[in-house]
Order: structure tokens, then sequence, then C-alpha cells
């Protein structure tokens, strides 16, 4: 179970300054983050380290990463809604 200040951390970095970026990855975190197998909430924290503009062509457009991880988790990301 992560911590406090790691989520509190985690939600810092999932606010990207683009609103569309900022309820997918928040969603995610808030919602699946915690219950989800270390395999993904590692490759979650990957993914928080990319920049915006990459963010937004794997999340908001059709490009896919490379790295198997990161594909099932964007594959994953895509599917949410912010309701989710």
């Amino acid at each position: 179970m992560p911590s406090e200040r790691e989520l509190a951390r985690l939600r810092w970095q999932c606010r990207r300054g683009m609103l569309e970026l900022d309820e997918i990855l928040l969603a995610y975190l808030e919602r699946h983050y915690a219950t989800a197998a270390a395999a993904e909430q590692a490759a979650f924290r990957c993914l928080l380290g990319e920049e915006n503009p990459q963010l937004q062509r794997w999340l908001l457009l059709d490009e896919r990463p490379a790295d198997a991880r990161l594909h099932a988790l964007v594959e994953h990301l895509r599917r949410l809604t912010p309701a989710d």
C-alpha cells in the first residue's frame, strides 16, 4: 500500500497543466494505483517521468509507446474515464 507521502508526490506529478492529461492521470492514481500490481505501479511512475508532449501523443492521440510495460499501461489509461 503506498504511503500518503508517496501518493501526495505522485498527485503533484500528475498535475501537468493540461486538463485532459490531469484528469486521466489523477483518475488512475486515485482509483487504481493503490490496488495495482507492483509492476504496473512502477510503469505509472515511469510514465510520469515523460514530457507532456509525449504523454499527449500517447494518451490523447494515436501514438503508442514502444516499451511493452508502458504500452499496456497507456492502453489501460486510455480506457479510463474520469468517473472510473
